[in-house]
């Protein structure tokens, strides 16, 4: 039966260490860190708390007198999903309460779409919610680095895919150059809701071998029988903050007035 609960708590992994760009959620934006930017994101989307999961001490520092909370977790965390499992564990967070992961690098992330998966949640009996949005070229379909995805007619997940999914054999055996019509193309986009009770057992679960073949964590929820709702993004939602490129085109964005 579908929920009826009306708040939600957005919880924020925000690791120090990154590859590409070391101490990325203090990187600054328009003066401030970004994971900053990102809390007051999913403060417009009407969360009743926001909360930062980190394990840094800088991060902490730099978010006092914020009036973001920041919950310090263990460094040892293999994904976002298992640091917030330690935070709603932490926190006692009721089983049946609605939370959404946000990156700490998505300070473009629209309030709406935040909302949208919450509101997934509300409406469904789902565990577990996720957004899409229509794929528009045949190159984002060809790129690995783009996950796919495919719906049942109730709008829950069928499979994730970095591979070209679906795959429409007549158009595709005459033609690869563009993408045919009236084919359900979507790229997933990585926010997530869940259950805090599901958000629990899931980072408990063991991993799948589709989930180590395309690494992707969210199959493993298919492969052991959970839904996934998966709902079509309300507006764009701006990619996130990767690489150096990535952040001088975030910046241009606040420049040009983004709030």
């Amino acid at each position: 039966m579908p929920r009826t609960d009306s708040g939600f708590i957005v919880a924020i992994p925000a690791r120090y260490a990154s590859t590409r760009l070391p101490g990325k959620p203090l990187l600054p934006i328009a003066g401030e860190p970004m994971v900053l930017h990102v809390a007051r994101r999913a403060l417009a989307a009407g969360a009743r708390e926001v909360v930062v999961a980190t394990d840094d001490a800088r991060i902490e520092a730099a978010l006092a007198g914020s009036g973001v909370r920041v919950v310090m977790t263990r460094a040892d965390h293999a994904s976002g999903s298992d640091r917030l499992a330690e935070v709603a564990q932490q926190l006692a967070w009721a089983d049946d309460a609605i939370v959404v992961n946000l990156q700490g690098d998505e300070p473009l992330a629209p309030a709406s779409g935040i909302a949208a998966v919450a509101r997934a949640l509300r409406e469904e009996d789902a565990p577990m919610a996720t957004l899409a949005t229509p794929l528009l070229t045949v190159e984002e379909l060809f790129d690995p680095n783009v996950v796919k995805l495919v719906r049942r007619n109730d709008g829950r997940a069928l499979y994730f895919s970095r591979a070209p999914l679906p795959w429409p054999r007549d158009a595709f055996a005459h033609a690869r150059d563009a993408l045919p019509a009236a084919v359900p193309f979507l790229r997933h986009i990585g926010i997530y809701g869940y259950r805090a009770g599901f958000l629990r057992a899931f980072t408990r679960l063991a991993p799948t071998p589709l989930e180590r073949a395309e690494s992707l964590e969210q199959l493993r929820a298919l492969e052991h029988g959970h839904a996934i709702a998966v709902r079509i993004a309300p507006e764009p939602f701006p990619a996130g903050v990767d690489t150096a490129t990535d952040l001088a085109r975030v910046e241009r964005v606040f420049a040009e007035g983004a709030r």
